[in-house]
């Protein structure tokens, strides 16, 4: 492992990772043209599957204990859903997370110590992707992948919540909103891929050479830390998250999973709950000021270019974020 002594510090958040593994882990230009068809997540050997539940319960153990961890019975699978109740707020809405690719409920480790402090807070993996949850039945488009998300709701009993998604799970949330928005006290989408514009032409070409599974690791790293704005030593690959989404990428077939669909002008206004849009300033994946002039279609929208962030926005500034969204909540209460 490489220990520089000088240069920038290794940050504990893995920028990279977190910003490309929707795009690379698992087939590069042909995840974002087209779903690989109807098919079931699953891990390709049983060794992969206890190695990432190793690493998985590793980048799990970061965040604060769940009150209660759930496995949630919905027409696709059964989906992993973790619970931190707040007990002394009983009458603030709750929120639901969505991870992004490959990400699951780990990723949110920077932000769930601030957001528990003032309300019940709900993290699912994904179903059909990395994680805990199980699919069982191919996702044939964004219609089924939303249908699960508002199914685990109800299972749940949740019948009112603050819906919040990163990255891909930006994408998802949004499908949820547009076509189950009854449960949906307000929209959170923090850099939502291939929802409110297309990723940016060189993302796409730089991804095709190092999806070929016969590219050099250390060739890989290097395009996909230029992709997330880092150098090679601002990050930590011994971090745990990155650990487990590493693992995961390689160990988890997902090449199925539908990808979001840009939403349509209609669609966006069409969007009737309060909506808050935080975008990148600097290679955002959501597409940058474009994204966010197309969100302002939305009739009830908060739109935010967050300086100095990348794609990776809900961990680099997850204070202040945080404190914002609890904002933003606390008036749709």
């Amino acid at each position: 492992m490489r220990t520089p002594t000088t240069g920038p510090k290794r940050r504990r958040w893995p920028t990279v990772l977190l910003a490309v593994v929707a795009i690379v882990s698992t087939g590069g230009l042909a995840l974002l043209v087209a779903a690989g068809g109807p098919g079931v997540g699953h891990f390709r050997t049983p060794e992969d599957r206890r190695a990432y539940e190793d690493a998985y319960a590793e980048a799990l153990g970061r965040l604060p204990e769940p009150t209660a961890t759930h496995d949630v019975e919905t027409s696709f699978g059964t989906v992993r859903a973790y619970a931190w109740v707040h007990a002394e707020h009983p009458d603030a809405t709750p929120v639901v997370l969505l991870p992004g690719r490959s990400a699951a409920a780990p990723m949110w480790g920077d932000n769930l110590p601030d957001l528990v402090e003032h309300r019940t807070v709900y993290a699912f993996d994904t179903l059909g992707d990395t994680g805990l949850s199980e699919q069982a039945v191919p996702l044939r488009d964004m219609g089924d992948s939303a249908r699960w998300v508002d199914e685990a709701m109800a299972g749940l009993d949740l019948d009112r919540v603050h819906l919040v998604g990163h990255s891909q799970g930006g994408g998802l949330a949004a499908a949820v909103a547009v076509r189950h928005p009854d449960r949906l006290a307000s929209l959170t989408l923090l850099e939502p891929v291939m929802t409110l514009g297309m990723m940016p032409l060189s993302v796409i070409l730089t991804t095709i050479p190092v999806s070929l599974p016969f590219f050099p690791d250390s060739w890989r790293e290097s395009a996909l830390n230029r992709i997330g704005g880092v150098s090679d030593d601002e990050v930590d690959p011994d971090d745990p998250l990155a650990r487990m989404i590493a693992v995961g990428s390689k160990s988890y077939s997902s090449s199925a999973l539908p990808s979001p669909s840009v939403l349509s002008d209609a669609d966006l206004r069409g969007l009737a709950m309060p909506v808050y849009v935080a975008i990148a300033s600097d290679s955002s994946l959501a597409g940058g000021e474009a994204a966010a002039e197309q969100a302002k279609l939305i009739p009830d929208a908060q739109v935010k270019i967050w300086p100095d962030t990348t794609h990776s926005l809900p961990m680099q500034v997850a204070p202040a974020l945080d404190a914002e969204l609890e904002t933003f909540w606390s008036a749709q209460d």
